[in-house]
């Protein structure tokens, strides 16, 4: 055996028993939204073992009682391949780097290995460092320093100086109008004009006095700003040399970006994102598990079988991963990698573009000259979708061609399902929403988690927003998400699962979803669900009850459906 077979060898993974043909799946795995197949799951549970024993990784996952507060988990993927000889076997991979490194025996390399010692990305980042330095050092010197200060406090007397010099002009100002009214009306002749002449002059004096206080403040804040003028300039020059530093290494990294698909075409990670709605490579794109361990293969003459990944290790901060959990490709930064690299093999089908909601019925639980109230049953769309059509709102036009105004006063996701308020007029839409923007609406939810709660009621806040890497999946982000508040209420346990009552005081998407499963949340993700939990035959999750004015008569209706689960 070569050394290249030795080393290919090392990195190719053999189950503990044959696999037979029957075994392998039609088509492989579309990456984006599956259940992992049955050989991807014996592959990555195996690799779940030798983690759990693993002292050779340097990485401290957060799974052990002496985890380190600043542990994290991390994504790992495997890849079941089929040899040139037919033989089936699975390979790798993580994603980023692991234990402050992007090599890890047994595992598949990166794409490029940025981190490597002698390459390009580590001397760039220390010229950039050596850049950063200076400019703290100049920063943070006692002459830049003390200048800086100087400045600020010299701008700050003559506001205050020129500002208390306007006030009183603005007194005398005052002061000489009355004078003028009472000097007109008591005096005339000579008397009158010396009088007057007095006031214009006083007048022509306060003028020439601040013109003057103007200019003399200009140029002591003139000589302060020269002293300080040389530092700012030496580090708005070495500023402009970091940026034009970063951008070059930031060009000369996308350029060892190159993915092969199973064609033996090549395409660079610009030209991959260049149609994308982020026109430019975001941070770590190529990084992920997923396009590492396809590269690995293609580069190697072998055939994609069927692919998981998972994560393993305490939750992030801000997205809602789950230790073991298995999670598909995300969207943002792997989608249109993978678009390119998968080209040309026989796949499974994206379930996005089956329509859940085909034949459910749309049953209507109200109905006036105003409005209407409707139970949406669970994979049906509040509004028309990219690819799916049929909707609620849809439903509805058809059904009150005569209807004014945007019909649809509020959503749900697709997933859940409930009661919905529609509005047949303009006017009645109006009304309707305001009662929902200023939290007068009074909205039940119940849902059954995927585990057990120790507390009978409590809230969750926590801010959210759209992960744009994963959409349509939401991040809790305390710097730029919106306020989300959600009450709860325990009803009850059903074997190993705890029914809930959500009670949302803000309606943020997918809020009541990301409460239940963050970690700093309920951490029980609701039972069936895709984006944060696991799959089953639905999300469990129904809007139960829904109380507000009614806009013609100014009475509280509540309406009340009880879930399907």
């Amino acid at each position: 055996m070569s050394e290249k077979e030795k080393s290919l060898d090392a990195l190719l993974w053999s189950f503990k028993r044959p696999i037979g043909k029957g075994e392998l799946p039609r088509r492989f795995t579309y990456p984006f939204d599956y259940e992992p197949h049955a050989l991807a799951l014996e592959a990555a549970e195996d690799l779940k073992s030798n983690l759990q024993g693993a002292n050779d990784i340097a990485h401290n996952f957060g799974i052990n009682a002496h985890a380190d507060p600043g542990a994290v988990g991390k994504m790992f993927g495997v890849l079941v391949v089929e040899l040139p000889n037919k033989e089936i076997r699975y390979l790798k991979a993580f994603s980023g780097k692991l234990g402050e490194s992007n090599l890890q025996p047994g595992f598949v390399p990166p794409i490029f290995d940025m981190l490597h010692k002698e390459g390009f990305f580590l001397e760039g980042m220390r010229e950039l460092n050596e850049i950063n330095e200076k400019v703290k050092l100049l920063q943070d010197s006692d002459n830049y320093s003390r200048n800086k200060r100087e400045l600020a406090a010299l701008k700050d007397r003559a506001n205050q100086h020129q500002q208390l010099i306007r006030e009183l002009i603005k007194e005398a100002r005052a002061r000489r109008k009355t004078e003028r009214q009472i000097a007109v009306s008591t005096k005339s002749g000579r008397e009158l004009e010396r009088v007057l002449a007095g006031l214009d002059y006083h007048s022509a004096t306060h003028q020439y006095y601040y013109k003057d206080l103007r200019r003399y403040w200009k140029h002591r804040v003139q000589d302060a700003t020269t002293k300080l003028t040389a530092d700012a300039r030496a580090i708005d020059e070495l500023k402009l040399a970091r940026k034009t530093k970063s951008s070059d290494l930031q060009e000369q990294l996308f350029a060892q970006y190159n993915f092969r698909n199973i064609k033996g075409e090549y395409e660079n990670v610009k030209t991959i994102f260049a149609d994308s709605y982020m026109e430019r490579p975001p941070a770590g794109a190529g990084d992920c598990a997923a396009p590492k361990l396809l590269q690995f293969a293609f580069e190697n003459g072998l055939r994609p079988v069927a692919m998981a990944e998972f994560w393993w290790g305490k939750s992030p901060q801000s997205e809602i991963r789950h230790h073991g959990q298995y999670y598909p490709a995300c969207r943002g930064k792997c989608k249109p990698i993978l678009a390119h690299m998968l080209a040309g093999v026989e796949m499974d089908s994206d379930p996005g573009l089956i329509n859940p909601g085909a034949g459910k019925l749309l049953d209507t639980i109200y109905e006036d000259e105003h409005l209407l109230v409707v139970n949406k049953p669970a994979g049906l769309l509040s509004v028309p979708g990219k690819q799916i059509k049929d909707s609620v709102y849809l439903r509805i036009r058809k059904r009150y061609t005569n209807a004014t105004g945007p019909l649809i006063v509020h959503r749900l996701d697709m997933s859940t399902s409930g009661l919905m308020l529609l509005a047949k007029s303009k006017n009645c839409h109006k009304q309707l929403q305001a009662q929902f923007g200023n939290r007068s609406v009074k909205k039940r939810y119940v849902a059954l988690l995927n585990g057990t709660l120790n507390e009978n009621e409590g809230q969750v806040s926590l801010p959210l927003r759209t992960d744009f890497d994963n959409r349509p999946r939401q991040l809790v982000c305390h710097q730029l998400g919106k306020a989300a508040i959600t009450h709860w209420e325990k009803i009850c346990e059903e074997e190993g699962k705890t029914r809930v009552y959500f009670y949302p005081v803000t309606g943020r998407t997918h809020q009541l979803r990301v409460h239940a499963a963050h970690s700093k949340g309920l951490n029980i993700p609701i039972y069936g669900d895709v984006l944060y939990g696991q799959k089953a035959d639905r999300l469990h999750l129904h809007a139960e009850r829904l109380s507000f004015v009614h806009p013609a008569t100014d009475q509280e209706k509540t309406f009340q459906v009880p879930a399907e689960f």
